[in-house]
């Protein structure tokens, strides 16, 4: 066993009163674990579980193992950074054990370390003002960000995915029925970073929002559509965007389109080669951006679409970047890439 839980682990025979104490002198505030000899985490307890134990009848002699709970959250050593913090907020813990195959613990997730773990010194703006007008009557009393995948709003699982990769600061752009976003986000203090709102009094397009930012940042910026539903590693993106001297970088999600007619290829109007039904792959715009500090006073007041900025580069000779994502990405812009997305995250 790792030598730092031995002082919060106890056998399955123990008492409630030793449990008790390994709480009030452990390393685990407000839990303990319950492991066989050979390292098994069979459960945990916390001062909760001890607390109704009590109120049940059993005296603090009693043993744990009536109050231990036996399916609590796990995860195994592959599992992502983005992932366990994912659970973490969902199931509103502390903690989550890392076990190996046999169930042996193997360390601990924190919260508190994983927010303070790595700090990246980049802001991220969201677009999350947009009506979602093509989604029809779902999106009549709720804002598009809003829509749940999997039981969580599209756009609190890019919080969370944001805070995961070590963004502490966060802009979200807000319009329509924007005083959802704000409610249930507020400061940002319970999703561990901070979150400002950029308040558009009238739709400001994909990029016009980022002319609404307080101050000059002073490191690259990140750049998201609120309605995509992606695990891309934020870390790489911006290391692609500074090892290329970017001026603008966007992320690219390969399209398939498989066509549903034989092809054929024609050259000086002789047939020269057949394609039974072929599959197509095109890489479209993700949604996703990277912006140096001094690309984006280039954005004029008003409705900007977002890819201006990339054709200004061009216009001027700066180099920019595309970044291909090779993780599960999704935009939610129709009731059926809704339904599919939610199918499959």
């Amino acid at each position: 066993m790792p030598e730092d839980f031995k002082s919060s682990s106890i056998p399955e025979s123990a008492s409630l009163r030793e449990a008790m104490q390994v709480i009030d002198s452990g390393d685990l505030p407000g839990m303990v674990l319950i492991t066989t000899p050979e390292n098994q985490l069979l459960g945990v307890m916390t001062d909760g579980d001890i607390r109704r134990m009590l109120l049940a009848g059993h005296t603090m002699d009693s043993p744990v193992s009536p109050g231990l709970n036996r399916n609590f959250t796990w995860v195994t050593e592959s599992t992502s950074r983005d992932q366990v913090l994912d659970l973490i907020r969902a199931r509103s813990i502390d903690h989550v054990p890392i076990l190996d195959s046999e169930r042996r613990l193997v360390g601990i997730h924190r919260l508190g370390e994983m927010i303070s773990e790595r700090k990246l010194p980049n802001v991220a703006v969201i677009m999350a003002g947009g009506k979602g007008t093509r989604l029809g009557a779902l999106t009549k009393d709720i804002p598009k960000p809003m829509l749940k995948i999997a039981g969580r709003p599209i756009l609190e699982r890019i919080v969370l995915h944001l805070v995961g990769s070590g963004i502490s600061r966060i802009y979200i752009a807000v319009n329509y029925l924007r005083e959802q976003i704000e409610s249930h986000f507020g400061d940002g203090h319970h999703f561990g970073c901070e979150i400002l709102y950029l308040r558009e009094n009238e739709p400001l397009g994909s990029g016009g929002a980022l002319s609404l930012l307080p101050e000059s940042p002073e490191h690259p910026v990140l750049v998201m559509n609120g309605d995509i539903v992606t695990d891309f590693p934020i870390d790489r993106l911006f290391r692609h965007h500074a090892r290329g001297g970017y001026m603008a970088t966007m992320a690219l999600s390969p399209y398939h389109h498989k066509v549903p007619f034989g092809c054929v290829t024609l050259e000086n109007g002789t047939i020269a080669g057949f394609r039974e039904k072929p599959l197509l792959t095109e890489l479209a715009n993700a949604g996703i951006y990277v912006f140096s500090p001094e690309v984006l006073p280039r954005i004029t007041p008003g409705n900007y679409p977002i890819t201006n900025l990339f054709e200004t580069c061009i216009a001027r000779g700066e180099a920019i970047g595309g970044f291909v994502i090779e993780e599960n990405w999704a935009d939610i812009g129709l009731p059926d890439e809704l339904h599919s997305a939610r199918g499959n995250f």
